[in-house]
Formats: structure tokens, sequence, C-alpha cells
């Protein structure tokens, strides 16, 4: 005998979340389409994890969507790709030694030594972390937005790299590497069951091997349906400009940007109740 679903009677907030309520009832159990949509959310939070990022062809993209950019910016001006690695050779040694994650080979340590012939203002890496999905999916529409707000400005950039199987404090080696004065590593997010292309952005200046997470501003859930790119473009700014002024990042440094205009500003609260 089949049984009905019952419907949740905050069935109509899930217009206004992603988070898994009212998902109703069967029975003693939640509907047959819920049990599923969890198993799909849950693979590709998994896949999120264990799919490897393919660093060349990542490079090649961005070089081609970034190209209005170009021109203005050095993201692109090595000879050679930045494409590194981690002391972690494969996947599974990644997930097991996160140190391993945290610092670079020797054949990355050699690549970048050979673009250190001049101090630069800026260095922006690019890393798998726990989620190629973010990576692919965000970084290229991230940078697009940046860069169209700081290429009128004169800061030095040194050329774009991208690591795999590196975790967030694997940029600290390349700013000391680059002789970057800021670092900005843009890192896939541990994946939620609803969130598995979410991308991180850790911000140090003064960047050298050692430093801690106290030291670092962190800009969390850039994605689609999270942080938007232009938002987080917007808080990136001012994250650059005080550092720079100030001479430090991480705790010390508030991000107390203004918020970006948008059509969703202007609407209403349906939490508050607003008299006629």
């Amino acid at each position: 005998m089949s049984k009905s679903v019952v419907v949740n009677p905050w069935h109509t907030l899930k217009a206004f979340t992603d988070a898994r309520i009212a998902l109703g009832r069967a029975g003693s159990s939640i509907p047959t389409h819920e049990m599923l949509k969890f198993q799909l959310n849950h693979a590709q939070a998994r896949d999120a994890v264990h799919l490897p990022l393919d660093a060349a062809l990542l490079f090649s993209t961005l070089e081609e969507e970034l190209n209005d950019y170009a021109q203005t910016s050095e993201l692109f001006s090595s000879e050679q790709p930045l494409l590194l690695n981690s002391l972690a050779d494969t996947r599974g040694t990644y997930l097991q030694r996160p140190d391993l994650g945290r610092q670079l080979n020797q054949a990355s340590c050699h690549h970048l030594s050979n673009q250190a012939e001049q101090a630069y203002d800026l260095a922006i890496c690019i890393v798998d972390g726990l989620s190629s999905t973010a990576i692919e999916r965000n970084a290229s529409a991230f940078l697009q937005a940046l860069l169209k707000i700081i290429k009128h400005t004169n800061i030095h950039m040194a050329p774009l790299s991208i690591c795999t199987q590196g975790r967030v404090a694997i940029g600290d080696q390349v700013a000391q590497l680059l002789n970057a004065k800021t670092i900005i590593v843009l890192i896939g997010e541990r994946p939620g069951l609803l969130s598995p292309d979410s991308m991180g952005l850790y911000l140090t200046f003064n960047a050298k091997v050692g430093c801690n997470d106290a030291q670092r501003n962190c800009i969390s859930n850039i994605r689609p349906a999270g942080l938007s790119y232009q938002e987080a473009a917007h808080k990136t700014q001012y994250l650059m400009t005080e550092s720079t002024r100030l001479g430090l990042s991480g705790v010390s440094l508030k991000e107390r940007s203004d918020p970006i205009k948008t059509n969703l500003h202007s609407q209403k609260n349906f939490l508050v109740k607003t008299k006629n």
C-alpha cells in the first residue's frame, strides 16, 4: 500500500534557503525524492574532493577568458605557465597528510625562483584545495570581477600561479619565492552537501613561510549561490588597499567595506512583519 507524502508546513520557506528544511514525510520516513536528492548531493560533495584539477587546462582557459585584462596586468607575462605542486604527489597523500600540502615540491620552488628577479605588489595563486569543482566553476569569473576593479591601478602583479594538492599556507611560500608583498590564494573550500562549489579567498600581507592563520583575511563562500563575484571582488579590493596602507593583514585588519547596492538589498525581509 502506497503512503501519501505529508507536506511540511514550513515548505514555503524553502524559497529562501538551500538548507535541507521542510522535507516532508512519507509514513515514518522522508519522501523518496528527498532521499535521492540527498544521495546526489553527497555524491557531488565526494566528487569535488576526489576529482583532480587539470591545472594546464585551467591555465589555458583563464588565459583565454581573461584576455581583455591581460594587457593591463602581468598575470600571463611568464614565458612558461607557473604550474606548481605541493609535496603531496597524489590525491590520497594530500588528504592523509595536510602538512605536505603546505609546502611546494623542489621543482615548483625552482620554477618560481626563476620569476623572482623583481619585487611584486601582488601575487595570485589558485589552489585546488578540497574542491576542484569550486575552482573550475568560480576562479575565472571572480578574477574578471577583481581585475575590472584594479586594472587602472599601479599594482605590479606577479605572473599567475596554479598549484595542485595544495593547502592555504602554500601561498606563503609562493609569495616568498616570488618576492610579492601581498598574496591572494583562491582555494576550493571543504564541500558541504549543498555547496560542493564553494571557493574561498585568503589574503596575506608580507607573507612568508611560517605565517599563521591569524595573519590572513578570509572571504568565504564565493559562488553564484553564495557571495557574488562582484561583492567578493569589492571586499578584496578594500582589504588590499587597507592592508597596504596599514602594513598588515589578519585579525588586526577588519573588513568594513560598504555593501554594493543591488536589487537584493531592496527586497523586504520575509521574517519582518511590516505595517500596511
